[in-house]
């Protein structure tokens, strides 16, 4: 048997057998059981919850480290993990139910010939065809996660906490079902595994693998991500994806040299090579446009889409194309980006961005009525009630239709924006739209989004100039005033203020203040306030 501390404080374990083992934590302690020859152990989840560490000593006080978690499920308060021995001796784990009436045996961890036996009562399925024994014997303390065994001495359950110590009824849980516990890359982060800081063990599937790879990406911090690419390498070696994705991450901090090599080494491994020649492709492709102020000799647009270019003659799957459009675009070669693209919408890649990326090719090549067609185009690709997926592209066509003159059609994607972002709309938008509002001679709706700007950012002085000078366009003068008045107090060494405000005075009958204020705002640096007091004096 073995005996486990969980904590950085070392705790003296029983001298036991080889193949179960006591788990002694600093604030709790439970045994368990070896289950495969490469230091697979099981046992009960709970001394594992805060935990940092786990070492495992044996009967002759050789330490082995808990090397990471193979899985656990909290509501049934069970675990799988490893040891980092050479080699383990498991115990044998029953494939069949036993029947109920049959004699059960309870191993525990201190002495072999304590071993208690009694009769199985139940035996119950769960998720599946997994047995739950209920077993009439009495539990000694400090008894969970020994194993309980048939009359052949195979593993048949688990032991779980019981209700009350000493109780004539105890329970196991399948001990099978606790040795098929896993991690897989749709599992990694649930919420059981926040419950403990011992490490995850990556799956020993490939596919599995890299499914958490690829989320670990948008989930994971940057050091645990770099550990888990790490992991990745040392267990898979041989695969071209760990080296991939360790080159992303040397990219994204800047060592170029040691992408390069990465990536070399994933073309030398790859087979097919056309996914690794894509990846490269790639990762230059987002380092010219992202990290473009870092340049690296050899990584250039020109290599990215020679790299793209060769993955396509090996395979010419459209996502290779859709990257080979994208680098061209970057090349300002916009005729071939939008060839790529055209043909490109009529395939599986059909969608909002690839019609938007067509537009942007029209819009380069100065092609209005083209690129509002393909704007108009994107966003048939949504229906209405639109979702925030629709909200970028909402934006982009009302400021292609802004550009073109279009103004009450930008007004009401505008109008289709705010409504999808509500939550994330600021000041700024308003400000925007009540400019838009003005070239649409909205002046109405133009006054109240000032408004809507200003109670937002109280504080911006260049609010309260354009409302005055809204104001003072349709006739509002008293307003206007008003609101000039408010920008001098809010700093009164701005000329907006003393312009509109003498402006507005002057056009209300009262040019002797008027021309006072403007020719305040002259002195502070207003370059119109010279035709204004010429016109009024």
């Amino acid at each position: 048997m073995l005996s486990a501390v969980y904590s950085t404080q070392h705790l003296r374990p029983a001298r036991l057998g080889e193949k179960c083992l006591t788990l002694c934590f600093y604030i709790a302690s439970s045994n368990g059981f070896f289950t495969g020859t490469n230091g697979e152990a099981v046992s009960n989840f709970t001394p594992f919850k805060g935990a940092a560490r786990a070492v495992v000593i044996d009967a002759q006080g050789k330490e082995l480290q808990v090397t990471g978690i193979m899985g656990a499920n909290d509501m049934y308060d069970v675990v799988k993990f490893r040891v980092n021995s050479v080699k383990t001796l498991p115990l044998t784990l029953s494939s069949s139910i036993t029947p109920v009436g049959s004699l059960a045996y309870l191993l525990p961890y201190h002495e072999v010939k304590a071993v208690k036996s009694g009769p199985v009562r139940k035996a119950e399925t769960f998720q599946g065809d997994y047995p739950y024994y209920t077993v009439a014997l009495s539990m000694g303390e400090n008894q969970v996660s020994c194993p309980l065994l048939d009359a052949s001495g195979q593993v048949i359950g688990m032991m779980q906490q019981p209700a009350v110590v000493g109780d004539s009824l105890c329970y196991a849980i399948s001990a099978l079902f606790v040795d098929s516990l896993n991690i897989n890359g749709l599992n990694f982060y649930d919420e059981t595994f926040k419950l403990t800081q011992v490490k995850k063990l990556l799956p020993t599937d490939i596919k599995e693998a890299n499914l958490v790879l690829y989320f670990a990406g948008s989930q994971s911090d940057s050091s645990e991500y770099v550990s888990l690419i790490h992991d990745f390498i040392q267990q898979f070696p041989n695969a071209p994806d760990g080296y991939i994705y360790r080159a992303q991450q040397e990219t994204t901090a800047g060592d170029f040299s040691s992408a390069e090599r990465d990536m070399e080494q994933a073309l030398k491994l790859a087979n097919p090579k056309d996914d690794a020649h894509f990846n490269y492709a790639r990762i230059i492709y987002n380092k010219e446009i992202y990290q473009s102020a870092q340049p690296y000799a050899g990584w250039n647009l020109d290599k990215a889409l020679q790299q793209i270019q060769t993955a396509i003659s090996i395979n010419p799957v459209t996502t290779y194309r859709q990257l080979e459009g994208d680098i061209l675009f970057a090349k300002q070669r916009y005729d071939e980006a939008y060839e790529i693209y055209n043909s490109l919408l009529s395939t599986n890649l059909r969608s909002a961005e690839l019609f938007f990326a067509a537009a942007r090719c029209k819009e380069m090549q100065k092609d209005t009525t083209a690129m509002l067609a393909l704007m108009d185009s994107t966003i048939n690709m949504f229906s209405r009630p639109y979702l925030k997926e629709a909200a970028p592209y909402l934006w982009a066509r009302s400021e292609a239709r802004r550009n073109a003159g279009h103004y009450r059609e930008a007004i009401a994607d505008m109008n289709d924006y705010e409504t999808i972002m509500t939550a994330t709309v600021n000041d700024n938008f308003y400000y925007i739209r009540h400019q838009v509002e003005i070239q649409g001679r909205l002046y109405q709706q133009a006054l109240n989004d000032i408004n809507r700007a200003i109670q937002m950012n109280p504080n911006e002085i260049l609010y309260y100039a354009e409302k005055a000078s809204l104001e003072i366009r349709v006739g509002l003068y008293d307003q206007a005033i008003a609101t000039a008045k408010e920008c001098i107090s809010l700093d009164a060494g701005n000329s907006d203020g003393y312009l509109f405000l003498g402006l507005g005075q002057c056009l209300k009958g009262q040019k002797a203040e008027g021309i006072k204020n403007l020719q305040k705002a002259k002195e502070l640096g207003d370059t119109q306030a010279d035709a204004l007091i010429e016109k009024y004096k």
